[in-house]
């Protein structure tokens, strides 16, 4: 006959303890998720670590806590003082997680505020029209933000022939995938998008980031490219951005050949991505980097750069301190005293000019590794400088990498984006499918 198990005291007691202390992490989770708690030095690291997946999927920690909270009081955790405490800071806590989802949702008004207020009725018609043919309803949003966050998105677009293509002589490090809308036909001239991924420019690949955005363009007429490129320590700057440079050319020569059109082509990235991918767009065809293919034509219609580092040397104060040593020490091999010349080179900021392609410019409040303090100087320097369309938006609780996963900001960042550039598409008098898909 076996042995009935009893409660004691003490064990309810020790419930009821633990009930609270987790709720007290939970609750710090949550305030962190909500206004970080550092946001420079490896603490902002681990603040980062803990919010990215608070903020975006703030439902799915009510899930978490609410299942610790259960087990905590089946185990006598309410005959206690302290449990019932507990239960009320996890009420707490969740009542903030939910708040905290229902403001992402506000990012597609940010977004609508930034686009409009820089092309106004311009971008009603492309608007419109995509308004009219929404990508996904909003029930099946909602529930991949709630079932399955973090995305699915395998490359059925892309063909084995189509896959780590070679751009370069570095192996695997430049070699790129091509997304494209199957039955595609060969002479349909579709808009072009490149991917930069992130990494801090010595970690990361081609099949990791910018899968929402990427699945969406797809599904309605893009042709997008994710590329790889050299990665330090092994690498040295500028070796990065050459092979950035490097694989725009190959784009231009060869996308055609897959229904693209080489006339137009922009580009996008994040975070490390984010500083590739505009300093590629600024240094349009620029020998220095462009070693041994100087004459190639690697200039893009649009960037779209995600939380970027768009500033090396620091010039105003708004990025990172702690920077400086990991750049010298790890990509660049060389101190700012040494070669001051080459880490403003590495600067985007260095390159703002009049003839700027159209920008769209995206971070949130909320990034601890990257400070938005940065994107809005970025922003204002090339709004002041650049004769074509600058567009910031700046999106409140959002993280840094916060559109990798099926989240609220995510739907409303793609759409965004898609927005952004078939506005472009129309102004440049680019036809082909696309929106019209």
């Amino acid at each position: 006959m076996a042995r009935r198990t009893t409660t004691t005291a003490a064990d309810t007691r020790r419930a009821g303890q633990l009930l609270l202390a987790s709720s007290a992490i939970g609750a710090l989770n949550t305030i962190n998720a909500r206004r970080p708690l550092a946001r420079k030095g490896p603490a902002g690291i681990l603040a980062f670590t803990a919010g990215w997946p608070t903020s975006e999927f703030p439902l799915h920690a009510v899930g978490w806590q609410a299942l610790a909270t259960l087990g905590f009081v089946r185990k006598g955790a309410l005959r206690t003082p302290a449990g019932w405490a507990g239960l009320g800071l996890a009420a707490v806590s969740w009542a903030g997680l939910y708040r905290i989802w229902t403001d992402a949702h506000e990012a597609s008004g940010v977004f609508d505020e930034a686009l409009s207020g820089v092309f106004g009725d311009e971008l009603g018609p492309v608007d419109a029209e995509l308004a009219a043919r929404p990508t996904l309803p909003r029930r099946v949003q909602r529930e991949r933000a709630m079932m399955a966050p973090l995305p699915r998105h395998r490359r059925l677009h892309v063909t084995r022939e189509r896959s780590n293509l070679a751009y370069g002589e570095a192996g695997k490090r430049n070699t790129l995938d091509i997304w494209r809308p199957k039955d595609l036909p060969a002479d349909a001239k579709a808009p072009v998008i490149i991917e930069v991924h992130g990494g801090a420019w010595v970690i990361g690949n081609k099949e990791q980031q910018a899968m929402p955005l990427l699945s969406h363009l797809v599904d309605n007429g893009w042709i997008c490219v994710s590329i790889n490129y050299r990665l330090s320590p092994r690498a040295t700057w500028p070796d990065q951005i050459v092979d950035v440079k490097r694989a725009i050319a190959w784009v231009k020569a060869h996308i055609a050949e897959y229904g693209g059109d080489p006339a137009f082509v922009a580009i996008t990235g994040g975070s490390a991505g984010g500083h590739l991918s505009s300093l590629a767009a600024l240094t349009a065809n620029e020998p220095e980097f462009q070693p041994g293919f100087e004459e190639a034509d690697t200039s893009v219609v649009a960037a779209v750069p995600f939380y970027g580092v768009y500033d090396w040397i620091n010039r105003d104060g708004t990025g990172r301190a702690d920077m400086e040593e990991f750049l010298g020490k790890y990509v660049l091999k060389a101190s700012r005293v040494d070669q001051p010349e080459l880490w403003e080179k590495a600067s985007t900021m260095s390159w703002v000019r009049p003839d700027a392609p159209p920008f769209f410019i995206i971070h949130g409040t909320n990034d601890t590794l990257v400070p938005v303090e940065q994107a809005r100087a970025f922003a204002a320097l090339l709004q002041a400088e650049s004769k074509n369309p600058v567009v910031y938006a700046e999106l409140d609780g959002a993280q840094h990498a916060f559109e990798i996963g099926d989240s609220p900001r995510t739907f409303a960042t793609v759409r965004a984006v898609h927005r952004f550039l078939e506005t472009i598409r129309a102004r440049e008098g680019h036809t082909g499918v696309g929106a019209a898909l």
